[in-house]
């Protein structure tokens, strides 16, 4: 517990990840993606700072392309995708993503669906979030429920952001 939180710790020379927000949505756009603006805020409060937001609606091809565009900026070091993560036909967010990757972080989604299981119960095994590297960059898929959002920022990824920014050189080590 004690190595965990001193990840978690920021220290002075740390510099904020510049992420990129994908909506994926055929309904859910501007004003209408309650979980986009959340995932804004969320990721601002913890120090960070987002770049970029883009909506695209549920199919690989917009998906693959929007994803791609985003994670090819040099002024992004992470992208956050909500949606598109469920079993329907129409949920297909991570087989347009995750072929962009070179390394899946298997112990995302299975952080997420662990704390996910305390609030859904056994509906959390329905979800396919996950996180990879794309590009030099950390891609994350989460479901696009607020809560959901929510769940994945504040519980999984915020507290470790700083530490893989380092771990993927894109901010500086602190010095011991």
């Amino acid at each position: 517990m004690k190595r965990a939180k001193a990840h978690a710790r920021r220290v002075a020379s740390d510099v904020p990840a510049r992420c990129a927000v994908l909506t994926v949505s055929d309904t859910r756009r501007g004003k209408e993606d309650l979980s986009g603006d959340l995932a804004e805020r969320l990721i601002r409060r913890a120090g960070h700072a987002v770049v970029a937001r883009a909506w695209v609606r549920d199919e690989i091809r917009a998906i693959r392309r929007a994803a791609r565009a985003l994670i090819a900026r040099t002024a992004v070091d992470a992208l956050i995708v909500g949606g598109g993560t469920g079993v329907a036909a129409r949920d297909v967010t991570p087989e347009a993503i995750l072929p962009l990757c070179e390394r899946r972080l298997a112990g995302f989604g299975e952080s997420f669906r662990a704390l996910s299981a305390a609030e859904v119960g056994t509906a959390a095994w329905l979800s396919r979030a996950d996180a990879a590297i794309a590009n030099g960059r950390l891609v994350v898929i989460l479901p696009g429920s607020r809560a959901a959002m929510k769940l994945g920022l504040e519980r999984v990824l915020l507290p470790e952001l700083f530490h893989i920014m380092r771990l993927l050189g894109r901010r500086p080590t602190p010095k011991e």
